[in-house]
Formats: structure tokens, C-alpha cells, sequence
């Protein structure tokens, strides 16, 4: 800038820009800032704020076009989402998905009789997978909440009941197995009203469907009542222009490569078209429904399979559509670029704030010094009695609050299990990243070094290696050659297809890089009634207690420790234990004995001695 240091000091001020120390690190547009504020101009590179971002509202109805609505199946773990969706869709989905239970966001198109067309989305019910449940409302129109009726309200359905209220998505009851023996629908029906669903024939807004996945019961009520919902919230959206929607789930697929389920929301996706979606691109090569057909163009509220990514998409990443690969390509280099400097941002503020603990703690320190040596000045020429407390002992206890307040946090002193994480599908591999992120307390946690989509390589091997960890797997697996590597190499490589058998493990693993919980459990006393010395070795002598045992019994080789008014005075091991003169190795309640211990002879009659016992319990995360 060629200003002096003082100047640039007056500008932060002057932008309320609080710390202002020599040492602080600026990021780029605090940097802009001052150089605007000192009258200088910024050079910024007009290529690298290009970005793509949606459209304007179409103001022109003539140009929005009926759209099929959106429909996300919501509710609690085997409440029978995927059998209802199995029938709607006359395949057979759920018998083949592991242990029942939905692992990641399924998509597909639903044409009915009356030639409407439903896109589904099926969602995961178990706890671990709240988020894509949560993506599934933000991109939905409807949500069919699905209850068993033998079941009812369970906390996973709470949370769908949220996450659609959140949303503001209006809600449709399906109380599925009702096709069981002896189930109550309108037991289920009393619960939802706590949660502010009120059906419409409790003159609420909501409807209602009773229906059997297994049977078909219903589902063309089921059916009518979402179409005749969609037509109520009128959907429509334009075709006539370029692609927009969101992805919905993206895996690694043998012999296509990169793939993503995208839904199309706005526009019109067709083959040879340049696609953006987060921090990668595409030029769509093919795209395919969900039945493995080829599809010539995807109009809005239709999911396809785009083929052709030059890299995973995450699910949940916005779809948009560039004018060619040149565009394409310098807005994925400036998305990266912006995240890499955003991590930096992070980093900065981090050091920053370390920074200013440290010249905060060190002024601390300088005043305790300055008060000790006045305090001690008085001491020492007569002025006060009372000696300062030394100064080690408040620069420690300053430390300490410190470590407590959580300015001074010891990283290394957490345990770490360290895991790379593989899975069939990006959604999918997010849920497991935060459900093992959620395993820890204070003394462990998990750290996930890598996660990615496709099967596990060996380079997922050598990085578990390299930090110690492990390879974790869902719905993936690892071939012949690279478990042969692994197991040379000593690496745990585990693989899943049901996510609470993952976690189970995991905190069981966790559990056992916990130290055992060592507890002390007394297992017999006796009373000090007096003391006489004995000889050893000539004329020497050595003080012996003698004892009445009063419960459990005193043990030759246990630990014992000897309480005095409630207090432990001394702990450690017996050198002696006798009965008359015989050595014995346990003394039981009623007998009297003498005891010597080993470093210890300042026992008095009175004293109780305990025999104790060291348990140690495995600590459970």
C-alpha cells in the first residue's frame, strides 16, 4: 500500500474492525476494505468472481407449464415407506434392501390410470440419515407421512413432522399396515394431533389415507388425494429454457462412471448439455430413469440419471445449467477456489484468536508478577503478616482456569479413532461422516481423515495406514487383493450394508480405546486395638499393629489403606501379616493378628485398616 503501519492501524479503527494488532492476519476483503478506504482501488479479476446462479421468477404465466408434483415418503424406520412405494411402482425394491431399511434417497416417476405422473422420493427412516430426510423436504411439493398403525408416533416420525413444518410442506397421512389384526388407526390419529397435525376429519386441514402396502389397500385413494392436493398448490414451471434443479443422490456406477440422480426443476435437460453442481461439472453423455430406459430430455419434476460427471456431486447440490464447457470449467475453478479460501478465512481466524488468548494470558501474567512483587516488598520490610502466595502457584492456577474456559484446549490429549469412510452414494456417505461424528465425549471421538463414493481402492488402504485408522465401507466393498493388503499391512477394513450395525461397532471399538473405569471396592477392615514393637535383626525393632479383623478379611498380598477420623492417612501394601507367630496369607472376621506395613509405621489404636480390592470396568461410550 506504501502507507505507514499507523495509518493502516487509524483505517481498521476506522472500519470497526476491533483487533488491531501488529500480528493479525487479513483475509481478502478486509484487505479491500482499507485499500478503498485509503483511496486506493483494488484490482479485482472479473474472471474470478464468475459464478452460475438461478434464473429471475418467470413473470409471463403463459410460459409455466403443468409440472408433476414432488412427493417425499417420510416417517420412521420400518413403517413400510419402501413396500408402499414397491407396490406403487409394481417392482420389487424393498425385499432386496438390507435388513428393510432405505439407505439413501431413491427417485422415480409414477404415471397413474388418469395418465398424471407423481415423482417419488423414498427417504430414509432411521435416525442416522436426518439429513437427506431434511433434503428431501426442502426439494419436495407434498409430503406422504407414513404411520403404522401398529406402531405409531415414533421419534423419527416427529422429526419428518418438523422437517415438512420447517419447510412449510403441506402433509398427507398414510397409516400403512392396516391390513394387520387388531390395529387401531385412531389411536395414531389422537398422537398426530399433538403434533400439530390435524386431519381434516377432525376439521383440520390435513387428509388422511388408511392403506396397506402389503394389500394395495388404498393406494389409488391414496393417489387422488395427491393429485388432487397438487392441483390445489397449482404446480407449473417453465420448459422453454436452460436446465435448473438439484441433485438428488451420485455413486460410482461400473461401466458408466460418475453418476447423479438429478430432478429437474426448471428448463429442459437434454444429451450434449454443460451442467454444473457444486465443485464439478458435466457434459450430459446420456441420461436414463429410473427403470435403466434411455431419456431424450427431462422436462421439470422429472428425475433422470445424468452419465458423464467429471467428478461426484454431492447430494443436495444445486443444478445449473452453463452456456459451454469453457464457462463450465472456470466457475468449478472459482467455486474451488472460493472454498479453499474460505478454509483459509477459517484458519485466519483461528490463529487470530489463539494470538490474542496468548497476549491476553501474558498480560494476565505480567500483572500477577507485578502484584506479587509489591505483595512481597511489604512482606519482607514488616508492613504486612500474611506471606504472598507463591508466585508458581498463581501463574499455575491462572493456566488452569484458562484449560477450563476452553482458551487453551490440549488437542492431543483426546483420544482419536481414525477412519476413512467409503460409500455406494454421496448422501449416504454424509449420514455415516456425521453419525460418526457424533460418537465422542471428552475423552474420544472419531475423526474422519477421507470420505468418498466407489468401492474401496487401495489408496483408501495406505491413507488408514498413514494415520493409524481404519476403512470403513457401506454398500461398498473391497476386492481379494486389497483385503490381502490390508491384513499385511494390519489395517481393519469393515464393511456395512445396515448403518445402526456400523455404529453399533464403532462405539464398541470406541469403548475399548477407553481406559477401564478402575474403581475400589473394600473387602474387609480391621480395628488397631494396640501396638508393640517386635525384633528384627538384632536390636532392632519395628512397630506392629495389632488388630481384630470386625468384617469381610484383611488379605496378605491385597493393597490396604488406613483410615484415621474418616480420612485415608497412608495407602499401600502389608509387609507382614501374622497370627501369633505364624505367617498367614488372609485373616478372617473375629480373628485378631498382627500387621506391619510396608514404608508405614505411623499408626495409632483407634485406626481402621481396610483391605481393598481394584475392579476395573470397561467404559462404555
Amino acid at each position: 500500500l506504501g502507507v505507514r503501519f499507523e495509518q493502516v492501524i487509524r483505517t481498521m479503527e476506522e472500519l470497526d474492525m476491533g483487533n488491531t494488532s501488529h500480528d493479525r492476519m487479513l483475509h481478502a476483503d478486509e484487505s479491500s476494505l482499507i485499500a478503498m478506504q485509503l483511496n486506493m482501488n483494488p484490482i479485482v479479476d472479473a474472471k474470478q468472481s464468475l459464478d452460475l446462479y438461478p434464473r429471475p421468477p418467470v413473470e409471463d404465466p403463459a410460459l409455466l407449464k403443468d409440472r408433476p408434483p414432488i412427493v417425499t415418503i417420510m416417517g420412521h424406520v420400518d413403517h413400510g415407506k419402501t413396500t408402499l412405494l414397491d407396490t406403487l411402482r409394481k417392482s420389487s425394491v424393498a425385499a432386496g434392501e438390507a435388513g428393510g431399511i432405505t439407505q439413501h434417497i431413491g427417485a422415480f416417476s409414477v404415471k397413474l390410470p388418469s395418465n398424471k405422473t407423481i415423482t417419488f422420493l423414498d427417504t430414509p427412516g432411521h435416525a442416522a440419515f436426518s439429513a437427506m430426510r431434511q433434503r428431501g423436504a426442502k426439494v419436495t411439493d407434498i409430503v406422504v407421512l407414513v404411520v403404522a398403525a401398529d406402531d405409531g408416533v415414533m421419534p423419527q416420525t416427529i422429526e419428518a413432522i418438523q422437517h415438512a413444518q420447517t419447510a412449510n410442506v403441506p402433509i398427507v397421512v398414510a397409516i400403512n399396515k392396516c391390513d394387520k389384526h387388531g390395529v387401531d388407526p385412531s389411536r395414531v390419529k389422537e398422537e398426530l394431533a399433538r403434533y400439530n397435525v390435524h386431519l381434516e376429519e377432525i376439521g383440520g386441514d390435513v387428509p388422511c389415507v388408511e392403506v396397506s402396502g402389503l394389500t394395495g389397500k388404498n393406494l389409488d385413494q391414496l393417489e387422488e388425494t395427491i393429485v388432487t392436493l397438487s392441483e390445489v398448490l397449482e404446480l407449473k414451471a417453465e420448459r422453454v429454457n436452460t436446465a435448473e434443479g438439484v441433485v438428488i443422490e451420485s455413486q460410482i456406477e461400473k461401466g458408466r462412471g460418475n453418476v447423479a440422480t438429478v430432478l429437474v426443476q426448471r428448463g429442459t435437460l437434454k444429451p450434449g448439455a454443460v451442467i454444473v453442481a457444486g465443485q464439478t461439472w458435466c457434459k450430459v453423455r446420456s441420461m436414463v430413469d429410473h427403470q435403466g430406459k434411455a431419456v431424450k430430455e427431462a422436462t421439470p419434476g422429472m428425475p433422470v440419471k445424468v452419465i458423464g460427471w467429471k467428478d461426484v456431486p454431492h447430494a443436495g447440490d444445486e443444478m445449473l445449467q452453463a452456456e459451454d464447457e469453457s464457462v463450465a470449467k472456470t466457475v468449478v475453478d472459482n467455486r474451488v477456489a472460493r472454498h479453499q479460501r474460505e478454509k483459509q478465512l477459517r484458519d485466519l481466524e483461528v490463529i487470530n484468536d489463539k494470538r490474542r488468548l496468548q497476549k491476553e494470558q501474558l498480560e494476565q501474567e505480567r500483572l500477577i508478577e507485578k502484584a506479587y512483587q509489591k505483595e512481597m516488598y511489604m512482606y519482607q520490610r514488616g508492613l504486612t503478616d500474611v506471606a504472598p502466595v507463591s508466585l508458581n502457584k498463581r501463574l499455575s492456577e491462572i493456566q488452569t482456569k484458562s484449560q477450563d474456559n476452553g482458551d487453551n484446549p490440549v488437542e492431543n490429549e483426546v483420544l482419536e479413532l481414525r477412519a476413512v469412510v467409503k460409500g455406494d452414494v454421496s448422501g449416504t456417505v454424509e449420514a455415516v461422516v456425521d453419525s460418526l461424528s457424533g460418537l465422542q465425549n471428552k475423552q474420544i471421538r472419531v475423526k474422519v481423515v477421507h470420505s468418498g463414493v466407489g468401492n474401496i481402492t487401495e489408496g483408501d488402504v495406505q491413507l488408514a495406514a498413514a494415520c493409524e485408522g481404519r476403512v470403513i465401507g457401506f454398500n461398498v466393498k473391497a476386492d481379494k487383493r486389497i483385503q490381502a493388503e490390508a491384513a499385511r499391512i494390519g489395517v481393519p477394513v469393515r464393511s456395512y450394508s445396515i448403518i445402526y450395525k456400523l455404529l453399533e461397532d464403532v462405539k464398541e471399538q470406541l469403548s475399548d480405546m477407553l481406559p477401564p473405569i478402575i474403581t475400589q471396592q473394600v473387602v474387609g477392615e480391621a480395628a488397631v486395638l494396640q501396638i508393640f514393637d517386635i525384633s528384627i535383626k538384632g536390636r532392632e525393632t519395628r512397630p506392629v499393629a495389632g488388630c481384630r479383623v470386625t468384617n469381610g478379611a484383611i488379605h496378605r498380598n491385597g493393597r490396604v489403606r488406613i483410615v484415621r477420623n474418616k480420612e485415608t492417612i497412608w495407602e499401600g501394601q502389608l509387609d507382614a501379616l501374622r497370627q501369633v507367630k505364624k505367617d498367614i496369607m488372609e485373616a478372617k472376621k473375629g480373628l485378631e493378628c498382627g500387621i506391619s506395613f510396608d514404608g508405614f509405621n505411623e499408626f495409632k489404636p483407634g485406626d481402621i485398616i481396610q483391605s481393598i480390592e481394584t475392579i476395573e470396568t470397561k467404559q462404555k461410550l
